[in-house]
C-alpha cells in the first residue's frame, strides 16, 4: 500500500531542502528523519508520520518546497510483512553512503569505533560537499565490526562506510556488564545526544560537550535555545554584560561587532553571490588560520645567475614550453623538503604523532573566475625543469578552465603561493591544511648589494614561509628558508 508523505505546516510557505537522511529502498520506523529543511529562521527535521519502506523520493537537494508537497512515497507494511523482514534479516548489514551529492564528498570526521553499539538514526559520520556538512545517521541499530571509510578520504554515493553486527543477547549482556564496571563519568560519555547537525556542528566549532547541554525538545532533542543557555551559562553573561546570541548557521558575538548594516542607507550598492569555490576555501581557510599557529619567516634570495641563466637556455633551446622561474622554485622546494622531513609532514588526527612523508607533491595556488584553486604536482623530486615547466602550464590551464579531476587536486604535501606578477614586497600566506608549511612568492626587483668594494644591481627575489608551529621550531623555519635561498642563489646545487 502507498502512502505519500506531506510536508506539513512548518509556519512558513517556503523551505529550502540541505539534506535527504533516506534513500530508496531504505526500511523506516515511524518519527525517523526523513529529510532537513531550512527556512530563514532555522533548520527542521522532518519526521515519518508512518513506519515502511521508501519507494520513490519526490525531492532534491537545493529544491525550494511548499507546506503539502508530497515529499516521499512509502510501501507501508503490514504487520505480517514486517515480521518476515525481522526474521529474514542477516547478521551483518554494510552501510552504505547514500545520495547526498553528484559529486564526491570528503569524510571529515568518523563519530564511531570498532566495537561501540550505535542506535538507529545515530551519527556515525560527517562528510563535506560543496553546499554544506552532512552528518549522515545509521540506518541500522547494531554493533560496528568494521570501518571502511578513513577520514580526509573522498567518497560517492554507495561507497561502503562502515559493516554493522546484528545485536544479538550475548553481546548486550558483554557490553551491559562491562559498563557496570565502568565509573559513572565514562558511563555518561558513551550515551547517545539527540540533535541536529547544525547544532552538532556550532558544538564542535565551540567545543561544547553535548551530553552536557541539557535538552528541553521532544524525545529529549537538544534545541538551539538549548545551546544558547548552556554558552551564556559558561559565559556568566549576567556578569560580564556580553551577549552571545545565535542565529541561523552560527553562534556570534556582539564584541566582533556582527551587525546588520542595511548598507544601503548611504549609498548605492551591489551583491555579488560566493561561488562555492569561494565558499569552501573561505571556510577552510578560516578555520586553518584559527587552528594552526602560524609563524612567517621572510627572506630574500639573489637570483641574477638564476634567471640569466634561465633566459640563456630558453634562446638557445628553443623549446615548446619555456622555462620558468617556478620551475626551479619547485625543484628547490623538493630537495629542501628532503633535506628537512618535518616540513613534509602532517599532523596526525590525534594531535599525537607526526606522520613523515616519502613522497613529495607540491601544491599551486592558482587563481580562477570560480575562486583559488590548489592543483598539486606528483614527485617533483625526480622530474626535471623541462619536464615540471611544462607540466605547471598544463595544470594552471585545466584549473582556469575549471577541468581538473580530483586526482589533480589531491595528495599535496607542501604549497607554493605566488604572487609575483602581481606586485608586493611580502606577505603571510595561510597553510594549506594538514599541511604544516608554504611559501610565497613576490615580485623579484633590482636592489643594490654590496660585494665589499661597491654596491652591484642584484636581481632580489622575496620569499614568505608560513610554517605550523606545533610540529616545526622557529628556527628550523629559518634553516629550512635559508637552504631554499641556497639552491635559488647558485643553481649548482640543484644537481647535487
Amino acid at each position: 500500500m502507498d502512502y505519500e508523505i506531506k510536508l506539513p505546516d512548518i509556519g512558513h510557505n517556503i523551505a529550502e531542502v540541505i539534506e535527504i537522511l533516506v534513500k530508496v529502498g531504505d526500511h523506516i520506523q515511524q518519527e525517523q528523519s526523513l529529510i532537513i529543511i531550512e527556512d530563514n529562521k532555522a533548520s527542521i527535521e522532518v519526521p515519518s508520520p508512518q513506519s515502511g519502506i521508501i519507494k520513490h523520493i519526490n525531492v532534491n537537494i537545493g529544491e525550494k518546497i511548499k507546506t503539502g508537497s508530497i515529499i516521499m512515497v512509502l510501501d507501508l507494511l503490514t504487520n505480517e510483512v514486517q515480521k518476515k523482514k525481522q526474521n529474514d534479516s542477516k547478521k551483518y548489514q554494510t552501510i552504505v553512503l547514500p545520495n547526498i551529492s553528484n559529486e564526491s564528498v570528503e569524510v571529515i570526521d568518523i563519530f564511531v569505533k570498532k566495537g561501540e553499539i550505535i542506535k538507529k538514526e545515530q551519527s556515525i559520520i560527517s562528510v563535506e560537499g560543496n553546499k554544506a556538512s552532512i552528518e549522515i545517521p545509521s540506518p541500522f541499530e547494531g554493533v560496528v565490526n568494521k570501518i571502511l571509510i578513513n577520514v580526509g578520504e573522498k567518497i560517492t554515493e554507495g561507497t561502503e562506510i562502515l559493516i554493522l553486527e546484528e545485536v544479538i543477547k550475548s553481546i548486550v549482556d558483554k557490553v551491559i556488564l562491562s559498563k557496570e564496571l565502568k565509573k559513572d563519568i565514562n558511563i555518561k560519555k558513551n550515551k547517545y545526544v539527540h540533535a541536529t547537525p547544525l547544532i552538532r556542528r556550532i558544538a564542535r566549532k565551540f567545543c561544547i560537550n553535548l551530553e552536557k547541554v541539557k535538552a528541553t525538545g521532544r524525545k529529549n532533542r537538544i534545541l538551539k535555545e538549548d545551546i544558547q543557555k548552556h554558552i551564556a551559562n559558561i559565559a556568566d553573561l549576567s556578569k560580564t554584560k556580553d551577549n552571545f546570541h545565535l542565529n541561523d548557521k552560527i553562534i556570534s558575538h556582539h564584541t566582533e561587532k556582527s551587525i546588520n548594516y542595511n548598507f544601503q542607507e548611504f549609498g548605492e550598492v551591489e551583491e555579488l553571490k560566493l561561488t562555492s569555490v569561494q565558499k569552501i576555501s573561505g571556510m577552510r581557510l578560516s578555520n586553518n588560520w584559527k587552528n594552526i599557529p602560524h609563524v612567517t619567516q621572510y627572506d630574500e634570495v639573489d637570483i641574477t645567475d638564476l634567471e640569466n641563466f634561465r633566459k640563456k637556455q630558453n634562446l638557445e633551446l628553443k623549446l615548446q614550453t619555456k622555462v620558468t622561474l617556478l620551475s626551479f622554485i619547485i625543484k628547490a622546494l623538493s630537495k629542501t623538503l628532503k633535506k628537512f622531513p618535518k616540513f613534509n609532514s602532517s599532523l596526525s588526527i590525534d594531535k599525537n604523532k607526526i606522520i613523515l612523508k616519502k613522497y613529495y607533491n607540491i601544491g599551486i595556488a592558482v587563481e580562477t573566475k570560480k575562486g583559488l584553486i590548489v592543483p598539486v604536482i606528483k614527485d617533483v623530486l625526480y622530474k626535471g625543469i623541462v619536464d615540471l615547466s611544462s607540466e605547471i602550464l598544463q595544470i594552471i590551464l585545466k584549473a582556469r578552465e575549471c577541468k581538473l579531476k580530483t586526482s589533480e587536486m589531491n595528495g599535496g604535501c607542501f604549497t607554493i603561493s605566488s604572487l609575483g606578477n602581481l606586485g608586493g614586497t611580502a606577505f603571510s600566506p595561510i597553510i594549506n591544511a594538514p599541511e604544516v608549511g608554504i611559501l610565497g612568492i613576490s615580485r623579484a626587483s633590482i636592489k643594490p648589494l654590496w660585494d665589499g668594494k661597491e654596491f652591484i644591481p642584484r636581481l632580489i627575489l622575496p620569499l614568505s614561509l608560513s610554517f605550523d608551529h606545533r610540529v616545526i621550531d622557529g628556527a628550523d623555519g629559518v634553516r629550512f628558508i635559508k637552504y631554499i635561498n641556497k639552491m635559488l642563489s647558485d643553481i649548482r646545487y640543484l644537481i647535487m
